[in-house]
C-alpha cells in the first residue's frame, strides 16, 4: 500500500463522545443559552453526530481510495474530466461551511481509475478543517502520486460562509483556486482544452 505523504496523524488524546457533548454544552452556555431547556437537551448529541459527518474525511485514506486502477483502456490517452463535484468543506479559521464545486481532470498514463474514486478523494480531503488553497493542492498531489498520470488539474470554485455570514458579509463572492501538474502546467494547448471544457475560455 502506498504511503500518503499528506496524511494527518490522529490527535494523541482524542476526547470521548461524552467530553465532546460537554464541550457543546459549554458553548451553548457561553452563547447565552440554557443547555437544560427542552429544545436544547439533545442538541449536544446531535452536534457531535453532525460533526462525525462534517469531518468524516479524517477517517478516510485518500491514497487507499485510488489504489484500484484499470489497465484495459484500449490505448486511451486523452483528457479525463469529472466536472461539478459538489464540495462541502469547513473553514479551519472559523469552522463554518465552504460550499462549491470541484473539477478534477487527469491525462492517463497506462491506467485509469473509476470516476467515483475521484469524487471520493475530493470528499475525503473536503470533510476536514481546510483552507481552499491547501485542499486544492492535496487533491491534485494525491492523484498525481498514486495514479502517476501525465498530468493532473484540479479547479475549485466555492463560497465561504466566513465571508458571507460574518465579517465583510460579501454574498455571492466566489473563490477560485487551481492546481496544474504535468502537461496541464507545461502544455498551453492541454490547459486551454481543459478550460474550454469547463466553459472558461
Amino acid at each position: 500500500m502506498a504511503i500518503n505523504p499528506l496524511a494527518v496523524p490522529p490527535p494523541p488524546d482524542r476526547p470521548s463522545r461524552a467530553e465532546a457533548e460537554a464541550a457543546v454544552r459549554t458553548l451553548l452556555r457561553w452563547a447565552g443559552e440554557n443547555p437544560l431547556r427542552e429544545g436544547l437537551l439533545d442538541t449536544p448529541k446531535r452536534v457531535v453526530k453532525a460533526y462525525e459527518e462534517f469531518f468524516a474525511g479524517y477517517q478516510v485514506d485518500p491514497v487507499a481510495v485510488l489504489e484500484r486502477t484499470f489497465a484495459e483502456i484500449e490505448g486511451y490517452d486523452e483528457l479525463v474530466l469529472l466536472k461539478d463535484i459538489r464540495l462541502e468543506s469547513y473553514c479551519e479559521h472559523h469552522m463554518v461551511p465552504i460550499i462549491g464545486v470541484a473539477h478534477v481532470a487527469y491525462m492517463p498514463g497506462s491506467r485509469v481509475v473509476g470516476i467515483s474514486k475521484l469524487a471520493r478523494v475530493v470528499e475525503a480531503y473536503a470533510k476536514r478543517l481546510q483552507i481552499q488553497e491547501k485542499l486544492t493542492a492535496q487533491i491534485a498531489n494525491t492523484i498525481d502520486a498514486v495514479l502517476k498520470p501525465r498530468g493532473v488539474a484540479v479547479v475549485i470554485e466555492s463560497e465561504h460562509q466566513c465571508m458571507t455570514t460574518r465579517g465583510v458579509h460579501q454574498h455571492g463572492t466566489t473563490m477560485v483556486t487551481s492546481r496544474m501538474l504535468g502537461v496541464f502546467r507545461n502544455d498551453a494547448n492541454t490547459r486551454r482544452e481543459l478550460m474550454s471544457l469547463l466553459g472558461k475560455g
